[in-house]
């Protein structure tokens, strides 16, 4: 199951100014696997973007690729 976190971590750096403090973690449930995803608290605004945008976005493409996988996923962005 760690395409999903690989995916959301790969976009993730490549959006932020401090890649190395983008930790992407994996809690599985029974039915809904969460993604966790840190990042540093300067690059913040830069994941979430205006008006929630980027993160409607990267959830956006989670959704896409767990529905491949049969899978269900949810994104979580954590300050």
């Amino acid at each position: 199951m760690s395409e999903l976190r690989d995916l959301i971590e790969y976009v993730s750096k490549t959006l932020v100014d401090v890649p190395g403090a983008v930790d992407v973690q994996e809690v599985e449930g029974e039915q809904t696997t969460v993604v966790e995803l840190k990042v540093d608290k300067s690059d913040l605004g830069k994941v979430i973007g205006k008006q929630g945008r980027t993160a409607r976005a990267l959830r956006t493409i989670l959704n896409a690729a767990s529905t491949k996988l049969k899978k269900r996923s949810v994104l979580e962005i954590i300050e």
